[in-house]
């Protein structure tokens, strides 16, 4: 990792900087040469289609990143023609491999030809990589117009806690990996059109989400909003993936349902235990607690986040959230999720977001029925409910709030409707 978040001021003053710089005119071709400020490396590819029916035909995204996030009945859209940009930027470590760059610090970046003048910026979910929301996303972004571009946040998959010196590094530079392509996002689509992006929006879901909360608080002058879809809770005290994991984890070895009730889970959610615990439960839990408390040598069944040393909690604090946004955002979380349950992280942030004053820039969407991954509703279509369409109708929301038109109230929204796999209602 050679990225600091001591550069996260340079970048921005850079941004500020380069945007007074003279740039090509906005009727300059769409397939004209495209830079991307402080990238190490950039692969141009002008396309028929940006989104994922044209990119799985042409080999410009990777199916695997995005499998099982959406389900199937998730509806496509129209062709979208412009340039795709492949790249990385400066980095040292290697978890990565795609394109056969073993190089971090990845990236795409799509221009659409017709440009509506907004920007999308994204975190991979998980521990995945770039192309990871090109089907939940990208696709409904660049079909209303808007520029995106995705990062595999500086590192990838389960091993990722190799990355960086002292604990909590791998999962700092995230945060400031988002913040880095933003602003080369940015410029670059000021040196492609011929002007800045009107307007940026973050978005992003799971540890995509929790980015979104993040930047929104630490870095909010760089975007106009953002859409959080069910984005991971940190707090160095209080509710976080090592509170609750750890007792579900124990509750499931003995046959308590008590004890996975008491961790937060909510007892609807039952029926998806098994496979949660088969798939994330423990992977989950012993990735984050390897990254954050590398000296733990027990069982991680038997976490107690609670007595760990001081030390533990500072590292932690180093990707904490408060609750402090700045610009408008969106929440929508499901309430029978069964990685990160709906009351021990949404619920908990809206009420963080409403202590520090910020609670009328927040409209927050409890999602009845809906669980981590959409692709279960496949299995489950009688007892699930897939957020992907509730996030293509918050983010349109958002478009509107941020054109003046208020988004409905935070409310649950109720698992009713003929056709859930395409529609979803928040008003």
């Amino acid at each position: 990792m050679t990225y600091r978040p001591a550069m996260r001021s340079a970048l921005v003053l850079t941004g500020v900087l380069l945007a007074t710089l003279a740039t090509p005119s906005a009727h300059a071709s769409t397939c004209a040469p495209v830079v991307v400020p402080g990238a190490a490396h950039v692969v141009r590819s002008c396309l028929d289609d940006l989104t994922t029916t044209g990119t799985l035909r042409t080999g410009h995204t990777v199916q695997a990143d995005w499998a099982g996030l959406t389900s199937a009945g998730l509806p496509t859209v129209g062709a979208v023609p412009g340039v795709q940009v492949d790249g990385y930027f400066p980095d040292t470590s290697k978890t990565n491999t795609t394109h056969g760059w073993n190089h971090d610090s990845q990236f795409v970046i799509r221009l659409p030809k017709r440009w509506n003048g907004g920007l999308v910026v994204s975190g991979s979910p998980g521990v995945r990589r770039q192309y990871a929301n090109d089907r939940a996303i990208a696709d409904q972004v660049l079909a209303a117009g808007y520029a995106f571009a995705a990062t595999d946040k500086g590192n990838t998959g389960a091993d990722f806690f190799t990355d960086g010196h002292r604990p909590g590094d791998a999962l700092v530079e995230w945060n400031t990996r988002v913040t880095q392509l933003t602003v080369a996002a940015k410029l670059t689509a000021k040196l492609h059109y011929g002007r800045l992006p009107s307007r940026t929006v973050a978005a992003g879901l799971s540890n995509g989400g929790y980015l979104v909360r993040w930047q929104l608080e630490n870095v909010p002058w760089l975007y106009a909003g953002g859409v959080d879809w069910e984005g991971t809770l940190w707090r160095a005290e209080g509710d976080n993936l090592l509170t609750f994991l750890p007792p579900a984890i124990r509750g499931y070895q003995s046959g308590s349902r008590e004890t996975i009730g008491a961790a937060g889970f909510a007892p609807e959610s039952e029926f998806l235990w098994p496979y949660h615990k088969q798939v994330y439960w423990d992977l989950t839990q012993r990735i984050y607690r390897t990254e954050l408390d590398p000296e733990f040598t027990g069982d991680d069944a038997s976490y107690d986040y609670a007595t760990r040393p001081a030390a533990v909690h500072r590292a932690v604090a180093r990707i904490s959230l408060t609750g402090r946004i700045g610009k408008p955002l969106l929440t929508l979380h499901g309430t029978v999720d069964a990685l990160l349950p709906i009351s021990r992280d949404s619920d908990v942030y809206q009420g963080m977001i409403t202590r520090q004053g910020r609670a009328h820039l927040q409209r927050y969407y409890r999602i009845e029925g809906g669980n981590h991954v959409d692709g279960l509703y496949d299995t489950y279509p009688d007892l699930l409910r897939p957020i992907g369409p509730c996030f293509r109708t918050a983010f349109t929301a958002l478009d509107g709030w941020l054109n003046g038109v208020q988004p409905p109230p935070s409310a649950t929204v109720k698992r009713a409707g003929a056709n859930l796999a395409t529609e979803c209602s928040l008003g």
